[in-house]
């Protein structure tokens, strides 16, 4: 089971590690990673490893077997062994484009309150699959609906429940396509904003963005038909 020190801290952009062994396919594991491994639409991370006399690149994370995480080397090349002390370096401005589109995919869920069916986040945009018969009539106004919940600079927080909570509560899940992360006896709840104020609150397992304010302006994009209820809502971050 690798740690998940990005669950910790997402702003974390090196970290000292441990090589506990490799993967038929060529994979390195740690015994914690900075490494986000893609799932739940979010791509993997990217970065690289450096020790005594070495660096690799790193394409991406994957999810292992027994929770771990596999880091995935841009090109074939000899691994460093098992034992080795390494230096994880994270690609961050393709870690925060990506947190920041994350944030603000839960907001579009916030301004669209319907059920999710499917999404995926990119650098710098993102976008939900909506159980949408009818597109939405005014998109001018859930742009500045959106954009008003940017200005407004809410904390995005993390809290956890147990598995058995979260099955008392189904209405926290949102996402019809995706399950939440579950199986390891608690679930990670994403909130934005407090007390009264509080706009948001599902199972998440990704990174993002400390406060709203940092996602920037957002624009909707296209918005497609993807069956016969089914839209594809695309949301536009500004560099």
């Amino acid at each position: 089971m690798t740690v998940l020190l990005f669950r910790d801290d997402a702003y974390r952009r090196e970290a000292p590690a441990r090589i506990t062994g490799h993967t038929a396919e060529g994979g390195i594991v740690l015994d914690q990673s900075l490494f986000y491994p893609t799932g739940g639409g979010q791509p993997g991370d990217s970065g690289t490893l450096e020790w005594g006399g070495g660096r690799m690149v790193i394409a991406t994370a994957a999810r292992g077997e027994g929770r771990a995480v596999v880091l995935v080397p841009a090109e074939p090349a000899a691994l460093p062994p098992p034992g080795t002390q390494v230096l994880q370096r994270l690609d961050w401005d393709r870690r925060y484009r990506h947190m920041r589109a994350h944030t603000a995919l839960h907001l579009l869920s916030v301004v669209i309150p319907l059920p999710v069916t499917g999404g995926q986040i990119g650098e710098g945009k993102g976008r939900l699959d909506f159980d949408m018969p009818q597109p939405p009539h005014d998109v001018a106004a859930l742009e500045e609906r959106l954009n008003d919940l940017v200005a407004r600079d809410l904390a995005v927080s993390g809290d956890w429940i147990s598995d058995d909570e979260l099955a008392a509560n189904p209405g926290l899940v949102k996402t019809m396509s995706v399950a939440p992360p579950v199986g390891q006896g608690r679930v990670r709840l994403v909130r934005i904003g407090q007390g009264s104020g509080q706009v948001d609150l599902q199972p998440c397992g990704g990174t993002h963005v400390a406060r709203t304010g940092e996602i920037g302006r957002i624009t909707i994009g296209r918005i497609e038909n993807k069956g016969r209820q089914n839209r594809r809502v695309t949301v536009l971050l500004a560099q």
